[in-house]
């Protein structure tokens, strides 16, 4: 299959786009060249075509708004597959051939992302990653030009071990997949778990495993009184139904916030009861109590979502939409400058969008906190909040 090209240039008529480079600085009322690379076919589809719709409704509403300062979106968007290596090759196409100004979201795997991040630093071209691991934007000093707009796994996992203190846990397992997503939550939690004194035992699981009992039955038998499973991969139902048929639904198993989906507790039937999950706000958004400073965005993202797609907003949708919407906002600081945008996010403080409240600094490129992660569960055919903080 090659390389899908999807080009939204439609939503400016009459747009095109010069020839020069992308920093050779623009008129007003030239058009705003943005590229974006998710994966909408693939393993990592489910997330992608939330993500591709979450960033489509926000260059429609900035564009009907009049723009940013003047300039209107054109959003140019390719499909990776969930292969890095096309991702790569798209990358370097919206660099050198359609000159973009800005890159928003990094193909929804967090293996992508990590490999986009080099070259748009090194092209200094402004890329917002919609994707998870805190290598994406660390170490900051080599990442000037690289923020994320999702939480971090390092703040997923302290605020797990929130929940696990309260109820006096302490043997914990972490089952991750051997992605750059679930590695990068091993690599975070051998922080995490000596830091709160967590006694953690690890497996490891291929993203495509259809079968996990000898790494369940090694986590039942070395009594762990909780299970963490770290993947986005339709393996996570094999967790949940194996872990059922073992009796570890006794414990305490919860998911990552990458299997926040509706989709994949449908397929878990009756064992999705037995789960919980590390969330962002966004699928409890009305269940939340209302000093919530993200509530009436996210119950806006509910209604505008819906009625221009016809489904419901996931969190992947809300995280690709505050993509957009913290580069409007930074570009505003600026005055319109894309060469200055990083000096725009990093003036950002308590932005509420609708995945959290954004804070960052020329320390830190990643925005949210272990504060805007709820533990929620699957119930009545639909998301319940369980533990607010």
């Amino acid at each position: 299959m090659n390389l899908g090209r999807r080009s939204f240039l439609q939503l400016i008529p009459g747009a095109a786009l010069a020839a020069s480079g992308a920093r050779a600085g623009w008129a007003a009322g030239e058009p705003l060249r943005v590229g974006s690379i998710l994966s909408v076919t693939g393993p990592a589809a489910f997330l992608g075509e939330d993500m591709k719709a979450g960033l489509q409704l926000a260059v429609e509403e900035i564009n009907a708004a009049g723009g940013i300062n003047g300039r209107k979106i054109a959003w140019t968007f390719y499909d990776a597959e969930s292969q890095t290596q096309k991702a790569l090759s798209a990358t370097r196409r919206l660099i050198s051939q359609d000159k973009v100004e800005l890159i928003l979201s990094g193909g929804n795997m967090s293996g992508i992302a990590l490999a986009m991040a080099p070259m748009a630093e090194a092209a200094k071209i402004p890329f917002i990653s919609s994707e998870g691991a805190l290598a994406i934007v660390t170490p900051v000093a080599e990442r000037k030009w690289v923020f994320k707009s999702t939480v971090d796994d390092e703040d997923v996992l302290e605020r797990i071990a929130d929940f696990l203190e309260k109820k006096k846990i302490k043997k914990v397992a972490l089952l991750a997949d051997s992605s750059g997503f679930g590695q990068g939550a091993v690599t975070q939690m051998k922080k995490v778990g000596p830091r709160r004194n967590l006694d953690v035992m690890y497996e490891t699981f291929d993203p495509a495993d259809t079968d996990m009992l000898p790494q369940l039955t090694r986590i039942r038998d070395g009594g762990a009184e909780a299970v963490i499973c770290w993947t986005v991969t339709p393996a996570g139902v094999v967790f949940i139904k194996q872990a059922q048929q073992l009796g570890l639904d006794k414990k305490t198993l919860i998911h990552s916030y990458g299997f926040v989906s509706p989709h994949y507790m449908n397929l878990a039937g009756d064992a999705a009861k037995s789960i919980l999950l590390a969330s962002l706000k966004l699928p409890v958004g009305d269940q939340l109590p209302d000093r919530d400073p993200l509530k009436g965005e996210i119950l806006k993202l509910f209604k505008n979502y819906q009625a221009r797609f016809n489904r419901p907003a996931s969190l992947y949708a809300a995280e690709s939409y505050d993509a957009a919407m913290l580069a409007k906002e930074a570009l505003i600081k600026v005055g319109g400058d894309v060469s200055k945008l990083p000096e725009g996010l990093e003036k950002i403080k308590k932005f509420a969008g609708t995945s959290g409240e954004f804070t960052f600094s020329p320390e830190k490129h990643s925005g949210l906190s272990k504060k805007d992660i709820v533990l929620i569960n699957w119930r009545d055919g639909r998301f319940n909040l369980v533990d607010y903080d």
